[in-house]
């Protein structure tokens, strides 16, 4: 840090001049680089790539048209709907057009630098329109000397360096943490002839996504938004991303009242009951906004539903919905279905011990408030103020 306070006194005191990242990045489209054939193998050697949360959807053994990035010639891969962005240094392919391979102009910036920019930018939209071309290229950002440029690298490289160790650590932790999570809690649930056994349908309501009339009279009486509204219209892939309230669907009044057979108050189990998710069970939270079932979903209230959806995501509860799931292309299991499984009913003492004992196992897990996916938050978030800081110039 002091050498790089040193380098800006004496090379640009009076501030840096900025400049739209279009001027100084290169982009390129993917075309060539699509993949033809998708069925993906992990002993393939190429991966294919998307710009967004997954990355790398899978690999493939095609052999032409490959992007060949290296340590030495690295990219960034743009995408041109959303503006989320990743550092490829390895050959690849991609599923679709909806990205922008960029690289520098190298006699006047250095693409690391450009990815510690992009990263203090920002950016992200919901629109879906083309980004780059019309929006994102056009942003202003510093562009100090090279030798300025070197030394920021070299800064923000090694800090990041350092929190993706101690990320590599505590995620290693975290995954024994949540083996011994699920080895306790299969142990725990194991109940044999011990308990009584009653169908679910006996000890709970089922009720999946019910609208106040026909389903083909959905659409207009839905309006799906972006935006806060009247109430969330909760999915289960919500649950699977822990309630991202930029990317929840909510609806209006008239859309709540017309689905008022599938209000969710919180507390309820949720089930995924089609597609890849099948058999995904999530406790509803409480989100301090009405609320209602999104379809593809199946809801049940029991006497305890915190015990009951510990024991539907064990071995135990895993292995009753396997054998209700259809084995065709796009699996699904129906209500009868559901109601018909086999169900352990310990006394309710026993439940709530072992709620008790599997809460503080979950906690220590997933809630990104304590444990120890906080931690790996707040080092992410060091970096990120460390980023911002050196990024931050005044403009000459």
């Amino acid at each position: 840090m002091i050498k790089l306070e040193r380098l800006i006194n004496k090379l640009c005191p009076d501030g840096v001049k900025y400049v739209k990242i279009g001027d100084i990045v290169n982009y390129e489209q993917p075309t060539k680089y699509i993949v033809k054939n998708t069925d993906y193998c992990d002993k393939f050697n190429i991966p294919v790539l998307t710009a967004g949360q997954t990355f790398i959807l899978g690999y493939t053994n095609e052999e032409n048209n490959i992007y060949q990035a290296t340590e030495e010639n690295p990219v960034i891969i743009f995408d041109d709907f959303t503006g989320a962005f990743k550092w490829v240094d390895f050959p690849f392919k991609v599923k679709s057009s909806a990205m922008k391979i960029l690289t520098a102009d190298k006699s006047k910036t250095f693409i690391r630098y450009i990815f510690h920019i992009m990263g203090k930018i920002v950016f992200s939209s919901n629109e879906h329109k083309r980004l780059w071309i019309n929006l994102y290229s056009k942003f202003k950002i510093p562009l100090p000397s090279i030798e300025i440029q070197t030394e920021i690298v070299r800064i923000l490289d090694k800090y990041s360096a350092s929190v993706a160790e101690l990320r590599q650590m505590l995620e290693k932790e975290l995954n024994l943490r949540k083996k011994q999570y699920e080895y306790y809690r299969d142990y725990l649930l194991d109940f044999g002839d011990d308990v009584e056994w009653k169908r679910l349908g006996e000890i709970a309501e089922v009720t999946d996504y019910v609208a106040n009339g026909s389903f083909a009279s959905l659409k207009e009486n839905v309006t799906y938004k972006r935006q806060p509204d009247y109430a969330v219209l909760l999915r289960t892939v919500d649950f699977s991303t822990r309630f991202d309230r930029d990317n929840m669907i909510y609806i209006d009044e008239k859309a709540y009242n017309f689905l008022g057979k599938s209000k969710l108050f919180g507390g309820e189990i949720i089930i995924n009951n089609i597609g890849a998710g099948v058999g995904n069970s999530f406790i509803c939270p409480d989100l301090k906004i009405k609320m209602s079932l999104a379809p593809n979903s199946v809801m049940l209230k029991t006497s305890n539903n915190k015990f009951y959806f510990y024991w539907l995501n064990s071995k135990y509860g895993k292995n009753a919905l396997s054998n209700i799931i259809s084995k065709s292309a796009m699996p699904k299991f129906n209500k009868t279905g559901l109601r018909n499984i086999l169900i352990p009913i310990p006394p309710i003492e026993e439940q709530e011990r072992i709620v008790k004992i599997l809460d503080h196992f979950d906690t220590l897990c997933n809630d990104l408030t304590n444990g120890l996916p906080a931690e790996i938050e707040a080092r992410q978030k060091q970096y990120e103020y460390y980023r911002n800081k050196i990024l931050t110039f005044k403009e000459a």
